[in-house]
């Protein structure tokens, strides 16, 4: 792990380029570079003193368009207007503001950035038997392949879905059925899946029918990674010691494998599930009516369910924070994502310029534009996240989930809004013939800031 101070100062040694930095508002105060995958935030927390702390650790998330932020200091943070606690984690993107204090009178506020970086496309050529695509449950090719582990064989989500019922009805284990190993982990295989749609678009005539695919569907349970815990026990050779009791509860996957909560105890045969904010681990339960997938992405989250069974954070069980999941009524929303009008910034600039006009805020808004999504008064077709039309304001979603909802909202605030309401110069421009679906805007910013992009398209393949 590395230690970070404002790029004025840093005496890293890294040869790494930064991949994001916080920008503090006051530009007297420098640019905090984030180097590592991994680092220990020490810079200036208060408007009046050029002192530095150590305040928050910032770890660098898979998906490289994210971070994980976790609160070091004795103070409160806000992080865009949410509070986070001593110790606690939460998501930030591209655009999150950061106080490193609990109110920002006397304190600076940091935006944290995400640099740019450049994207490199590379074809492949890959030839694949269709055989190697099969599924040896059903014999044919993979539908929402899922992957298990340790022994890495691919089958269907439905049918191995119904073959993990079926053998923890019946068995001790979960046996893989292509080799027979003991399984240990169930997973869906986002790269596979690619392949299994070539595979078909190859060969129409490997296809299913529509009704094997209902099927299919209707069987599948495993929506993110999967921990599956066998029936083997381990003889002792010796008595328990109170010593040995501790090391194991640090051992065990949840709070639940070691201590009842509400009446419920992991036994062998509980699936785990891994959350996707902290890597806690959690008994799946569909049958308590807790939400522990977001319904916008199908990730796991265990803030919801931990805060119904009563438990909160320890030492030995990571737990996250209410902030990163809850219902969308009870998020809020101080600045417009970084995501919303395609990420183009004078889009952005003239949607917040509106608002101003109207005599509202952000949340005003939102909040009449969430009234009518739930009262379905609002076209869903290019709502970009899962199962859409359940969607309500009760719905349980990530941070990630609800910046996409609101670029979403502020796409059909734009379009409904008369051009006299709009600023002069955003009101003469000319629609964009491709619209919201403009590549250009993106790289050239005389086309982006000239020409209306908050629009359906007119040509090309979203015409």
């Amino acid at each position: 792990m590395e230690f970070g101070e404002c790029s004025s100062g840093s005496n890293s040694s890294s040869s790494n380029e930064a991949w994001a930095k916080l920008v503090p508002s006051d530009s007297r105060y420098s640019d905090v570079e984030i180097r590592s995958n991994e680092m220990v935030i020490c810079s200036e927390i208060t408007s009046t003193s050029l002192e530095k702390h150590e305040w928050c650790k910032i770890t660098r998330n898979s998906d490289q368009s994210s971070a994980m932020m976790q609160n070091k200091s004795l103070n409160t943070i806000l992080v865009d207007e949410a509070t986070v606690q001593n110790e606690d984690d939460v998501v930030i993107n591209c655009g999150s503001e950061i106080i490193p204090g609990p109110a920002r009178e006397g304190y600076l506020s940091y935006r944290f950035k995400l640099m740019p970086r450049e994207s490199f496309t590379r074809w492949l050529k890959v030839s694949i038997d269709a055989e190697h695509a099969k599924c040896s449950i059903c014999l044919n090719v993979w539908h929402d392949v899922v992957t298990v582990a340790p022994c890495l064989h691919n089958f269907c989500n439905g049918c191995f879905s119904e073959w993990l019922r079926r053998s923890q009805e019946r068995h001790a284990s979960v046996l893989c059925p292509q080799c027979r190993a003991v399984v240990q982990f169930v997973g869906r295989n986002h790269f596979l899946h690619s392949i299994e749609e070539d595979v078909l678009q190859a060969d129409s005539s490997l296809k299913q029918s529509d009704e094997e695919i209902i099927l299919l569907d209707s069987y599948a349970s495993i929506k993110s990674n999967l921990i599956i815990q066998t029936g083997k026990k381990h003889r002792r050779k010796r008595p328990h010691s109170i010593l040995d009791a501790e090391n194991e509860v640090a051992d065990f996957p949840c709070p639940q494998c070691g201590t009842e909560y509400s009446g419920f105890h992991c036994n062998q045969n509980t699936i785990h599930l891994q959350c996707q904010a902290c890597g806690g681990m959690m008994p799946s339960r569909a049958d308590i009516g807790v939400p522990q997938h977001c319904l916008g992405c199908d990730r796991v989250f265990c803030g919801a369910y931990w805060h119904a069974q009563g438990v909160s954070r320890s030492d030995t069980h990571s737990i996250c924070s209410h902030e990163n999941f809850k219902p969308i009524s009870e998020h809020a929303v101080s600045r417009i994502p970084f995501l919303a009008h395609e990420k183009n910034r004078h889009e952005q600039d003239i949607t917040e310029r509106c608002i101003g006009q109207m005599g509202k805020t952000l949340q005003d808004v939102i909040s009449d534009w969430i009234g009518k999504l739930n009262n379905r008064e609002i076209d869903r077709t290019r709502m970009p996240l899962n199962h859409a039309e359940m969607i309500t304001v009760g719905t349980h979603v990530c941070n990630d989930c609800y910046d996409k909802l609101i670029s979403f909202l502020l796409y059909w605030f734009r379009i409904s809004m008369p051009r006299n309401l709009l600023p002069p110069e955003a009101a003469n421009r000319e629609d964009c013939w491709y619209g919201y679906a403009c590549r250009t805007q993106h790289h050239n910013e005389d086309h982006a800031r000239k020409r209306n992009h908050v629009c359906r398209p007119t040509r090309g393949n979203h015409a």
